[in-house]
């Protein structure tokens, strides 16, 4: 799309309390522990760097390629989706095999349940444990365990299902963080009611910290961002999280999006 004026914006970023370990409720969210370490940072605009972006060095990349979908409510075009985007993940990551999981809808509109309104809050989900559990309850037992061995990594997949006006999503270059940045997350009920708990990592504020986002994004378009890999010193744990746009003009539409996990298993 047409892009002309870079749009950097200074917003406030919730870390969390370094050392602190989180549990976050996602459908009952006043539940949660979460203490909180509020930031003023930068958050710069993606568009004129998204040529320079690779999952391999970044965390993250632009990707321009629309779905063809019209209702992501609709268990069959959602299905059609989820094919989809596995195939978009193996084009990008050139793996064996990937599998999806987790496909959830968000909306900031007022009203909307817990399990569905956009995660302010900087965070990583989810790390090697979940990602194992997956890997068992979605593949035979002989091929998780072969599949496991060999290196495999988590990639989410998120695109707007409107134009985003309101509560965007940010992306923290992945070559900025470090593992001592991270602190454990326990989340109950998240996923749609996941009847066991999910491990992923919050952040904790570092200056080197450098965040993007991309303004007036389109249907047409989605992030894929790398939350873990097995290969221990591989760029990952692209921390994410919704922010307040404080340009976004008064009355903008709710932002509507929908996200999707993938594992994708390299031979």
């Amino acid at each position: 799309m047409t892009h002309t004026q870079t749009r950097d914006v200074q917003t406030t970023m919730k870390y969390v309390v370094r050392g602190e370990k989180a549990t976050f409720y996602a459908g009952d969210r006043e539940r949660s522990y979460w203490p909180g370490d509020e930031r003023q940072i930068t958050i710069h605009d993606l568009r004129p760097h998204s040529e320079e972006l690779a999952l391999e060095r970044n965390g993250f990349v632009l990707v321009d390629r629309s779905s063809g979908i019209a209702d992501y409510t609709d268990a069959d075009q959602l299905a059609t989706y989820c094919r989809q985007t596995e195939a978009l993940v193996q084009a990008l990551t050139g793996a064996d095999k990937v599998v999806s999981f987790g496909p959830i809808i968000r909306t900031s509109a007022s009203g909307t349940h817990g399990h569905n309104q956009p995660a302010f809050g900087a965070h990583v989900d989810y790390g090697a444990r979940t990602v194992a559990d997956y890997t068992r309850d979605l593949l035979p037992a002989e091929e998780a365990e072969r599949r496991l061995a060999k290196r495999h990594m988590l990639i989410n997949v998120w695109r707007p299902i409107l134009p985003v006006e309101s509560a965007p999503l940010a992306l923290c270059d992945a070559r900025t963080v470090t593992r001592d940045d991270l602190f454990d997350s326990e989340i109950i009920g998240g996923l749609g009611g996941a009847s066991r708990s999910l491990w992923g990592f919050n952040l904790a504020y570092n200056p080197e910290h450098k965040w993007y986002w991309v303004p007036q994004m389109q249907p047409s378009e989605a992030l894929a961002f790398k939350l873990f890999d097995s290969e221990r010193d591989a760029v990952q744990f692209t921390a994410h999280s919704a922010f307040q746009d404080t340009t976004a003009l008064a009355g903008a539409a709710p932002r509507q999006s929908v996200e999707l996990r993938t594992i994708a298993y390299l031979d």
